[in-house]
């Protein structure tokens, strides 16, 4: 069963009209090979060239990339880029020197893993960030997104057991081939022990000396873990946000796991039963709810924050939108209702409104800056003036 990606074909197609190269980001399996060929499909005619980097005939087509791409015509995908980063700097020189020609280009690694892309292509090339299904695809089942996560062969699975067993394998897989290939010499037993006990700090602040007492290692190790997990789009590390105010603020990031099917099988949850009883529910459904709303806002990664101070008050996301500040907080709650944090964080931010999401059916309002709004409906979010 192919889901078509509605949503992600509109942006690739309008983001081709206004640049010739776009970079489409997004783990593995997550479904960037997918979009592309339902990308060429609606082109027919040419049909689209698609090289594949981990295809060793498609290696070896490209092992003089300048006379394999020069002289083909109108739109190119390349697949796995992270595999060939040396190919920059000839996409550079093809696109200069032909204005018609357009790129696809595919990638399982951060924008800051593949740092040739930038640092060649500057000004020449759009990135996008792609993830697992969402709720933008109203055909999904929503609890069955929360437990098995967005990766596509995890959801559409025929069953739960076959979704976990697919989760795991593809955890080894991560862990054994796809860091080696780019280029960590981390230990697979290692990482994932790590990965493991991330999994307790889903939601919380990232403590990496408590952390590194755990494993015998330094902080700075920890440090460099986290950075490999959030450059694979493994985990989202949340910044603090930073202002003048005489308050002491948090400093420290807070570390979310991205995929909801991923954290679930770390966690050695199963199905519905083990996951309504689980006592890391509240924040398992708070960081699908949470990554849920940051793709519906469009938020790329250095645009989104969280907000605490030492004092307690918090709140799960603030982020600028037309020169105004607007808040996010996520409630395992049957109805949630104003707390003294989120009081605090809308007069210490003069917050334009707060947007409390909850897993209910009904929006209310919770006061004349604040609504409580359920998953289904971030549709009605509104920051028009």
């Amino acid at each position: 069963m192919e889901i078509q990606r509605v949503e992600e074909l509109k942006k690739l197609t309008s983001s081709l009209k206004n640049t010739q190269a776009v970079v489409i980001l997004g783990p593995r399996q997550c479904g960037k090979t997918t979009l592309a060929g339902q990308f060429s499909k609606l082109h027919p005619a040419p049909s689209i060239p698609i090289f594949d980097l981990e295809n060793p005939t498609d290696l070896a087509r490209l092992t003089d990339p300048m006379l394999a791409l020069e002289k083909l015509k109108g739109i190119i995908i390349i697949d796995e880029i992270q595999r060939r980063p040396d190919l920059f700097p000839v996409l550079r020189v093809l696109i200069d020197n032909d204005k018609d020609k357009r790129f696809v280009i595919l990638g399982s690694a951060s924008r800051d893993l593949i740092r040739q892309s930038s640092e060649t292509l500057a000004g020449r090339i759009h990135y996008l960030e792609l993830g697992g299904f969402s709720l933008n695809i109203p055909t999904l089942v929503r609890d069955q997104l929360w437990l098995r996560g967005g990766l596509p062969p995890s959801y559409l699975a025929p069953d739960d057991d076959s979704s976990l067993k697919w989760r795991r394998d593809y955890i080894l897989t991560f862990l054994e081939r796809d860091i080696p290939n780019l280029g960590f010499r981390t230990p697979a037993e290692t990482l994932h022990r790590f990965w493991i006990m991330l999994a307790h700090y889903h939601g919380q602040l990232f403590n990496a000396s408590e952390l590194a007492k755990s494993m015998d290692a330094s902080h700075v190790t920890m440090k460099h873990y986290l950075d490999i997990l959030t450059g694979t789009f493994m985990i989202r590390r949340l910044a603090p946000w930073h202002y003048n105010t005489k308050k002491r603020l948090i400093k420290a990031p807070k570390v979310y796991f991205r995929d909801s099917g991923i954290f679930h099988a770390l966690l050695s949850i199963k199905g519905n039963e083990d996951l309504l009883n689980h006592p890391r529910l509240g924040a398992s459904w708070e960081g699908f709810a949470l990554e849920e709303a940051i793709r519906h806002l469009e938020l790329n990664a250095e645009e989104v924050y969280f907000w605490g101070v030492h004092t307690g008050a918090s709140l799960d996301i603030v982020f600028l939108r037309g020169g105004k500040m607007w808040g996010v907080e996520v409630k395992y709650q049957a109805a949630p209702s104003l707390t003294r944090s989120m009081v605090s964080a809308l007069s210490e931010l003069s917050l334009a409104h707060l947007f409390v999401i909850y897993p209910g059916k009904d929006k209310f309002p919770l006061g004349r800056t604040a609504t409580a709004l359920p998953l289904d409906h971030l549709k009605d979010i509104s920051m028009s003036p």
